[in-house]
């Protein structure tokens, strides 16, 4: 009989802790400060509308990756109790966390042998990352074990599309996303990028449209032309529902495609798209 284990993901999936325990996932929070004070605020301490209220006010929040000794005694804590472990973690090209979460399953792999640990890095991030975790769900649900599993979500995170856009392009040229140039010509303009996350875990700019909601019915575009029959769909938004529930509505009237989640996006990865953010994810034929 295969050993129990454990789903562990981190809080960059932007699934709230009700889902995640609704799905029997663990997880653990990335943190986050504001610079005018330093004070620390663990991901999903402030409520959305607070967060990103913060940041329209001209607050700036700075993102720390989870440490190894954090994933250390995380996982630690499950393998005392005889359970393996399958670790979804947030894209290495946007963070260390899954660097770190490597080397902190080669310590534990030495103390206990007997134990597997997995840890997948799904080149993926916000609600693509929590798809990605869904996904996995699903396949433990069937009963599959923890290296099967694994090796699925291996073969599939190459799928996992990520569309999105920003309501202001300051966040991205903060995070060195964009130029100034760049910033100041697209706010002039009104010009809206669409971006996706590549088989790097990179975000990378596809292409720019003028206006907002060119920039979401563009990204349903995207959605209508590679999209697989059997995914899942996710939106994620940095408070600006209305505009997730129309981008929903243009992909089932004009797609006929049902979303199955929507989703607030979380402070650490707000912290660098900033409020306005919207975002898509499905499985696709490619990225």
């Amino acid at each position: 009989m295969a050993t129990e284990y454990v789903l562990l993901t981190d809080s960059a999936c932007d699934i709230v802790p009700e889902k995640l325990r609704e799905w029997n996932v663990e997880w653990m929070c990335l943190s986050y400060l504001f610079t005018d004070d330093g004070k620390e605020y663990l991901d999903n301490d402030q409520p959305m509308k607070e967060f990103y209220a913060e940041m329209r006010n001209g607050r700036v929040a700075k993102t720390s990756s989870l440490n190894e000794e954090t994933i250390l005694a995380k996982m630690t804590s499950f393998l005392e109790k005889g359970m393996d472990i399958l670790y979804l973690a947030f894209s290495s090209g946007l963070s260390v966390t899954c660097e770190n979460g490597k080397k902190a399953a080669a310590q534990l792999k030495e103390k206990y042998p007997d134990r597997k640990i997995r840890v997948v890095d799904s080149l993926c991030a916000s609600a693509g990352q929590g798809l990605f975790v869904y996904l996995a769900k699903e396949n433990r649900d069937r009963g599959m074990d923890v290296d099967a599993n694994a090796d699925a979500m291996e073969a599939d995170k190459l799928h996992l599309c990520h569309w999105f856009t920003v309501e202001d392009l300051k966040y991205l040229k903060r995070g060195g996303r964009i130029s100034a140039a760049t910033a100041l010509l697209g706010t002039a303009l009104n010009v809206k990028p669409v971006l996706h996350v590549d088989n790097e875990g990179h975000l990378i700019k596809v292409t720019q449209v003028h206006g907002r909601k060119k920039s979401i019915r563009r990204m349903a575009e995207k959605l209508g032309e590679t999209i697989l029959d059997d995914t899942p769909v996710f939106i994620s938004h940095g408070d600006c529902l209305e505009d997730a529930q129309l981008l929903a509505r243009i992909l089932k009237e004009e797609y006929g495609r049902e979303v199955d989640l929507i989703t607030g996006v979380g402070s650490v990865i707000g912290a660098h798209s900033g409020p306005g953010t919207l975002a898509l994810f499905f499985r696709g034929k490619e990225r």
